[in-house]
């Protein structure tokens, strides 16, 4: 695991948006994982300007998001799929065929997910993922006790994810109770992860989930298994890492991230 710590919010996000962006002109037929949540929104924001000034081409690329909502179509403002088109999607060269999201109202839910991971792996894998941190640690919406090596699938959304959530809706108990979301296994699976969190509120589970002890309490812990994971906090979210003095000389000295300094 990489951990890269930046000033502030702002240059955190755009150190991913690059990070993305070298990968897609390096693999025009990118697999990409996306997540969503306002963390992301800078990042989308990014990605759609490489895209309109520096003309960074999507139209090859194929997409496949973390999670859904249970009960909301597509059509619904508050759904992943809405979200996505709204930030990136409908603002870049994608081909939206090439942009996959589990189907929340599918009337067999898991069968949808059996699809799902089927979709990924006719796809090829996905070879970089994006993820988000919840504040009780959780990846998608793998939530505490989530098998290390689950699979897609749907989940009952703990009190404090909806909590999070809530202010994205007009009221709180329209925050549905479940979601579809990829298995911590199908995210250890892909080729790269690559995780954004920011702010003095995940500088507790931040340092968890990279210094402390592997459990399925907290999802996002098992990235230390990850063979190719960076980590890109900003300097309130690394308020309670131990080891910030060195991820910072890494940073500087590594040849690796020479031309992102």
């Amino acid at each position: 695991m990489e951990v890269i710590i930046r000033p502030n919010a702002d240059a955190a996000a755009d150190l991913v948006a690059r990070i993305i962006a070298k990968a897609l002109h390096a693999n025009p037929h990118l697999v990409l994982g996306l997540a969503t949540g306002r963390t992301m929104e800078t990042v989308y924001a990014r990605l759609v300007r490489m895209n309109r000034e520096e003309k960074l081409d999507f139209s090859l690329c194929r997409t496949f998001n973390l999670d859904e909502y249970v009960g909301l179509p597509a059509s619904d403002r508050h759904s992943y799929r809405h979200y996505m088109n709204h930030h990136l999607f409908l603002q870049v060269n994608i081909d939206l065929r090439n942009t996959c999201l589990p189907d929340g109202t599918a009337a067999d839910l898991d069968a949808e997910c059996r699809r799902y991971e089927e979709c990924i792996v006719k796809a090829g894998g996905i070879d970089l993922q994006l993820l988000g941190i919840g504040r009780a640690g959780h990846l998608g919406f793998n939530e505490p006790l989530s098998a290390l090596r689950s699979r897609t699938r749907v989940k009952a959304l703990a009190p404090v994810t909806r909590a999070q959530n809530a202010p994205l809706f007009a009221n709180p108990d329209q925050v549905p109770h479940r979601a579809i979301t990829m298995g911590v296994g199908t995210i250890l699976d892909t080729r790269r992860c690559l995780l954004l969190a920011t702010g003095a509120e995940k500088a507790d589970i931040v340092a968890k989930a990279v210094e402390g002890p592997i459990t399925a309490m907290i999802s996002a812990t098992t990235l230390q298994l990850h063979p190719h994971c960076t980590v890109v906090v900003d300097q309130a979210a690394a308020g309670k890492l131990q080891g910030s003095d060195y991820y910072r000389w890494i940073f500087e000295n590594e040849p690796e991230w020479e031309a992102f300094r």
